[in-house]
């Protein structure tokens, strides 16, 4: 009888994983058809072989990088677990050094393919090679990630020694609740690291764009980013007050019309109506707790986590999961960014300045249009431009809008 309350209770708490999971990757976007284009309609020749060649650099970086730290990971394993449990300064101080040790060495682990990235970049003149004012630029990002994972790694360790074996479920709730936490206070941060919009025409089209998406008030900033890029991009930070929407200035030196500059602030907006960060949030809550149980069982035969010398298994179990996962991920990105591109579009009836726009990222940024299928699934977290540009052209016979209009100038 207790076997069969438990396989009932498993049961029962897969269908509401699986229904929750459900509600979360729901969207607006109405099913369509976005293959079949040929990207030589759209690109030149010498444009896709330019994309193609950077991405390839790219991605040798990214599998180079991926295996250097998984490797440090195993010698850490084997390392690690001798020296930690002569520190003797108790569980939670040894945690502490361990955890430091960790993050200390990836971080040098990681460091050679940043350089090597940053002067991939500049060979192909995306940026200027200067990884000091890189890093400077992205030292608030690094501090407080380090500064997450250093205060996880302590809550961590002192809820196994306090709960034993069912240490995952009194984590959980309080891990998801500082992901909260630190999601709505990346608002704020990323808020005073950008400065207000000048330009009044960008201040009344975000104003009208707010008030069209139904977020009205939003902030809309610029970040400074040019020190060390010539890519755009922009990005939604926050939930609730401390939402804002933050341009790159990269956006606006000339490179992109104001119409092009409406739909990416649109699909910006886009995110904060479809409450793309608390949905991010809500994923948070249902992997971290199967994450944790898979941790608990991994080093289950080691004295569990209440040993602070097996966290560098935790860490490599950790990202070895993440890699396995990150296509389920990455499909979750794409499918909001899909919604955000959608909501764009009706809020602005500028297909045309969507196509153009995300033609233009194959000049500004190098972005593959069509890559293939193993960087689709590990790294692309955003819809192809081939993707994109399809929507933009299927608008147009989706939306009522879209009919009513006039066909984009000089579509095929």
């Amino acid at each position: 009888m207790r076997n069969l309350g438990r396989a009932a209770t498993v049961l029962v708490l897969a269908t509401v994983w699986a229904a929750s999971a459900w509600l979360l990757y729901r969207t607006t976007v109405p099913a369509l058809h976005l293959s079949g284009l040929d990207p030589h309609r759209f690109f030149s020749a010498h444009a896709l072989a330019r994309s193609r060649d950077y991405t390839r650099g790219t991605d040798l970086l990214w599998l180079a990088g991926t295996l250097a730290r998984l490797v440090a990971l195993v010698v850490l394993v084997r390392v690690v677990p001798h020296r930690a449990r002569g520190i003797g300064l108790g569980p939670i101080g040894t945690a502490v050094i361990v955890g430091m040790l960790l993050l200390s060495t990836l971080w040098f682990v990681s460091l050679p393919f940043t350089i090597l990235g940053e002067w991939w970049q500049h060979h192909w003149g995306l940026g200027p090679f200067d990884v000091l004012s890189a890093l400077v630029q992205q030292r608030a990002a690094l501090l407080g990630a380090a500064g997450f994972a250093l205060a996880t790694i302590v809550l961590v360790v002192g809820f196994a020694l306090r709960f034993g074996r069912r240490w995952p479920l009194a984590a959980w709730p309080v891990l998801v609740a500082v992901a909260a936490l630190f999601a709505f206070s990346s608002g704020y941060l990323e808020g005073a690291g950008s400065h207000p919009v000048r330009q009044a025409w960008l201040r009344a089209d975000a104003a009208r764009l707010a008030r069209i998406e139904h977020v009205p008030g939003t902030p809309v900033r610029v970040q400074d980013v040019s020190s060390f890029t010539n890519q755009a991009n922009a990005f939604t930070v926050g939930f609730g007050p401390s939402t804002h929407v933050v341009l790159w200035n990269t956006l606006l030196n000339g490179r992109f019309s104001r119409r092009e500059v409406a739909v990416v602030t649109a699909h910006e907006l886009g995110h904060v109506r479809s409450r793309h960060i608390l949905k991010a949030i809500g994923w948070t809550a249902l992997i971290t707790l199967p994450a944790l149980l898979l941790l608990e069982l991994a080093t289950r035969g080691r004295g569990g986590l209440a040993d602070p010398a097996n966290l560098p298994l935790v860490l490599l179990v950790l990202t070895v999961a993440t890699l396995a996962f990150a296509p389920v991920e990455n499909l979750v990105s794409r499918r909001y960014e899909a919604e955000a591109d959608w909501r764009a579009l009706n809020a602005t009836h500028d297909p045309a300045a969507a196509q153009k726009l995300f033609v233009s990222f194959e000049r500004t940024s190098l972005e593959q249009p069509d890559p293939p299928l193993w960087d689709y699934l590990w790294l692309e977290n955003h819809p192809t431009l081939m993707q994109r540009v399809s929507m933009a052209r299927a608008w147009s016979g989706v939306s009522p809008a879209g009919r009513s209009s006039r066909a984009a100038p000089g579509s095929p």
